[in-house]
């Protein structure tokens, strides 16, 4: 039986529905297949918009929110800061305020730990602007009006740790690829222990992983697809999730959950112990990346790699 997708309690005092509709077209970019993919969704009821500063849709999300008639403070939407822009939030908020067409973002996350220089390449992890000096940068933000919740996005344990050690707010949320074969269980434990709300990308492994016999047996059972048994399994662990697609049929699904059974939960729990499937479905953790992503080594981000090419999450910094 399906139920209306709740929403979360944030550090910040304020609610995120747990369901968003995320923006990564595969491509940055603006587009009338971005404001129509919005309304859309807007029309069905969603009412959680992800985009970010280096997706380059920011603008075609405010068209869609002006054009849905939808007032403003009924949705809740988060931009991030790109890597580019470490060192300068508030003139890069202002520049996704001023395409969203709107005085306020609900949520505004640090895109990536890494700092980028004009050219493109990562700062390393000690020189400024680190993470921290971002951080703070950020903390400023909530005096403007400007922001009601920052968080962070791709942050590790070993990131998130020397975080809270250096600055005074904690992240209301950490979003991560995240879905039963990247569940990413020590990370969610470390968040939940923080009060710091773990969002999932990449929510149905990108599609890669449908043909899972345990998935599509549950899904079976339910009368659903496997992309909402994930997503389910997702807003029953108590993380919000930002899948995204363009077709009707699908989002309309994407916002249907059901409620999974402790068993159902326990399976989909340990799937990534099936070999060769504790993986992720974006890439970033992939051997063939040579032991790093963007510019940083996994031990810098706080990824631990095992033989087999899983990432996992230390537990404590290096």
């Amino acid at each position: 039986m399906s139920f209306d997708p709740p929403s979360f309690s944030l550090n910040s005092g304020y609610m995120m529905p747990a369901i968003g509709i995320g923006c990564w077209m595969g491509r940055p970019g603006e587009g009338e297949h971005v404001v129509q993919m919005i309304k859309n969704a807007l029309q069905m009821g969603y009412r959680h918009i992800d985009t970010a500063a280096i997706y380059g849709d920011e603008e075609s999300v405010g068209i869609a929110i002006k054009e849905s008639g939808i007032p403003r403070e009924n949705i809740f939407i988060t931009t991030k800061l790109a890597s580019a822009d470490h060192g300068k939030a508030a003139s890069a908020l202002d520049q996704s305020l001023k395409k969203l067409g709107t005085d306020y973002v609900d949520l505004y996350l640090m895109h990536w730990p890494q700092a980028f220089t004009e050219e493109g390449t990562a700062i390393p992890p000690n020189e400024f602007p680190t993470y921290v000096d971002t951080w703070k940068d950020m903390e400023t933000l909530l005096d403007s009006g400007k922001v009601r919740s920052i968080g962070v996005s791709n942050f590790s344990i070993v990131t998130l740790t020397h975080l809270l050690d250096q600055t005074h707010i904690i992240p209301a949320v950490n979003q991560v690829e995240l879905h039963p074969f990247l569940p990413q269980h020590k990370l969610l434990k470390f968040c939940n222990e923080k009060s710091i709300l773990l969002t999932a990308y990449a929510p149905v492994g990108k599609g890669k992983f449908g043909s899972n016999p345990a998935l599509a047996t549950i899904a079976e059972q339910h009368g659903v697809t496997v992309a909402q048994v994930m997503l389910s399994w997702g807003v029953q662990r108590g993380t919000s999730v930002i899948p995204k697609t363009e077709k009707l049929h699908r989002l309309k699904e994407n916002f249907s959950i059901i409620k999974l059974t402790p068993e159902e939960m326990h399976t989909l729990d340990i799937l990534h112990h099936t070999p060769g499937l504790h993986r992720s479905a974006c890439g970033f953790h992939s051997p063939l990346l040579g032991g790093s992503a963007f510019g940083w080594t996994y031990d810098q981000l706080g990824w631990e790699m095992t033989l087999g090419g899983i990432a996992t999450q230390k537990e404590t910094v290096a």
